[in-house]
């Protein structure tokens, strides 16, 4: 492209000398002919000037475009390269990912054949073991069955069993129609010595147990409308099924004014047996005078001390009951304000009496010891009083 640039100048140079050499026919027309060709051959060079440096600046965008292209063109092969690289690796991996999707597809096959056994054993096993089921759930409905037959038949088996033991034995059977008292009347009793013995039989309400003790306790409380009447021994009996017994923690309940005991149909016999014998012992009988005396003075006592007691405990009271009067007229507001908050603050808590507890004689004798102690180290004096006899 330069050289074709420069010959094109050379050629315009000889044409204008060979233009310069013609013959002259006007110098003054030739003078403005030559400045007139000067003007255009100047105007003509600055416009080749201009192409040429135009041409210049293409030619170096040229080569600086060949260069950036070498460039790019080692770029490509490099990435030509890496593209065959990451080619090959792809290919792998697909091999790979193939080979993987084949042997998760055995293995997926596998696992539905074993989960398809797991379902058939567990299916066998559940059928199994509602078979076994049924039959345990039919073992315990009959064993229950066989205890309700038991239960309900209970009371009647009890009052047959007691009156064959009163007939083998000549004692007299109370049924529920002869008791003698209209209101409430138990299942059996029997009369030994002008008294009669209730025997209550008690069974469950249904097959849970765990209620059956504390529905006991309630009916040893419930007896009190029996060992109210004057002719009914204060030792009642409550009869529980023998196959009860397990869940049965106490046997014995001293309710206070009477005792309940709670035994099972084969314990009648020797029960009753045992009650018998009291017919064969009039204990009033064989106690000599000097032993009647003794009872007697020993009733004696307790009668007089429970006076004196009723009649001391009264007196104090009435003393008390005045002091109180006194203190809420005679003492000052405040002083009484004060009293009365002091009074809600205290608290006496007397000991509480427990049923199964008993109430040791010794106990009490070391307590009375040990207040008569305290009172000689404080100095306080007894109180003497002549004792009346008045019963």
């Amino acid at each position: 492209m330069e050289y074709f640039i420069l010959a094109f100048i050379v050629f315009g140079f000889i044409g204008l000398a060979i233009y310069l050499k013609k013959p002259k026919s006007n110098p003054e027309h030739q003078l403005e002919e030559k400045n007139a060709k000067i003007l255009a051959l100047e105007k003509e060079l600055s416009e080749r000037n201009t192409i040429i440096t135009n041409l210049n600046k293409q030619l170096d965008i040229a080569a600086a475009r060949t260069e950036n292209f070498d460039q790019i063109r080692i770029e490509k092969a490099a990435i030509e390269e890496r593209f065959i690289i990451v080619e090959r690796e792809r290919n792998t991996l697909k091999n790979e990912t193939i080979a993987y999707q084949k042997a998760e597809e055995g293995r997926q096959k596998e696992v539905t054949k074993s989960i398809a056994s797991a379902l058939t054993l567990q299916e066998s096993l559940e059928a199994e073991k509602s078979r076994l089921n049924d039959e345990r759930v039919q073992e315990k409905e009959d064993v229950l069955n066989k205890m309700k037959l038991k239960w309900s038949d209970h009371e009647k088996d009890v009052q047959n069993h007691l009156q064959l033991i009163c007939r083998n034995n000549v004692i007299t059977y109370v049924s529920q129609e002869d008791f003698p008292h209209p209101r409430n009347k138990p299942d059996s009793s029997i009369e030994i010595m002008d008294q009669l013995i209730v025997f209550d039989a008690k069974s469950p309400a249904n097959d849970d147990l765990s209620n059956f003790p504390k529905y006991i306790k309630n009916q040893t409380e419930n007896l009190k409308k029996y060992a109210k009447h004057d002719n009914v021994k204060n030792d009642l009996f409550l009869v529980i099924p023998s196959n009860t017994l397990e869940v049965i923690n106490q046997f014995h309940y001293n309710i206070g004014d009477y005792n309940v005991f709670v035994i099972t149909k084969d314990a009648l016999e020797p029960i009753v047996l045992s009650l018998k014998k009291i017919e064969e012992y009039e204990f009033a009988d064989k106690l000599s005078p000097e032993e009647r005396d003794n009872v007697c003075r020993i009733i004696g006592k307790f009668a007089h001390t429970t006076k004196r007691r009723i009649q001391v405990d009264e007196f104090f009271a009435r003393e008390f009951l005045d002091t109180l009067t006194k203190a809420g007229s005679q003492l000052p507001r405040d002083i009484l304000e004060n009293v009365i908050k002091f009074e809600n603050a205290e608290k006496l808590n007397p000991p509480m009496e427990k049923r199964n507890k008993k109430i040791l004689t010794k106990d009490l004798k070391q307590q009375v010891d040990n207040l008569e102690k305290e009172m000689q180290i404080r100095e306080i004096p007894k109180i003497s009083t002549q004792t009346d006899l008045n019963l």
